[in-house]
């Protein structure tokens, strides 16, 4: 019984041990999950080795469908054009009709998106981040390990932010630094993920 018991809280540690603060699946430092052929509003499907020659890459889990998404628009673009030497990807895992492709295509082309957006109805990618809400950030060094993972700042309403952390993490990690804050708790609404089938 004494074995079991220590079995199962070896397991726990270990499990607990690779995961973040906020994020049940990866942890600062860790290899970041590749995607591969993913569609995108340009009608083209794209994958994250078409950025080997961008030392930065920011990797956004977003949606046409979440209030919250809508309103954090655009402080992304204008980050994105203030950064305009790191690749922002923009993808959305929701299934729901607001967000297929075709609406992202037409939320693209109305706001302007100078960044890639792109469809996984698979939502593996999402999972596999351990992403759950949108708006939620990822940057990814030149080696893609995650170096900040979390919410854009430290306010939805932007007259109130003090702490731009995307920004600031973004920033570092081009100087090859460690951002100060390295994780923090995204905020906005959950991924719609789909219900896994009863065994």
């Amino acid at each position: 019984m004494f074995r079991v018991v220590l079995i199962v809280l070896c397991f726990s540690v270990a499990n607990w041990a690779i995961a973040g603060e906020f994020n049940e699946v990866l942890k600062i430092g860790d290899l970041a999950p590749a995607w591969v052929d993913l569609r995108g509003v340009d009608g083209n499907y794209h994958s994250l080795s078409e950025l080997k020659d961008k030392q930065v890459v920011v990797v956004l889990f977003t949606c046409n469908s979440c209030p919250v998404a809508k309103d954090y628009e655009d402080r992304i673009i204008a980050t994105a054009k203030k950064f305009s030497h790191v690749a922002f990807v923009a993808i959305n895992v929701n299934r729901i009709p607001d967000d297929s492709l075709e609406k992202m295509t037409e939320r693209a082309k109305e706001k302007g998106f100078p960044f890639p957006y792109l469809l996984d109805e698979s939502q593996q990618i999402a999972k596999h981040y351990g992403a759950n809400f949108t708006p939620e950030f990822f940057v990814l060094d030149a080696q893609r390990k995650v170096t900040y993972m979390g919410g854009f700042d430290d306010n939805a309403n932007s007259k109130l932010v003090k702490r731009e952390f995307l920004d600031l993490a973004i920033t570092a990690t081009l100087a090859k630094k460690s951002p100060d804050i390295a994780e923090t708790l995204a905020r906005g609404c959950r991924i719609r993920f789909a219900r896994e089938p009863r065994k």
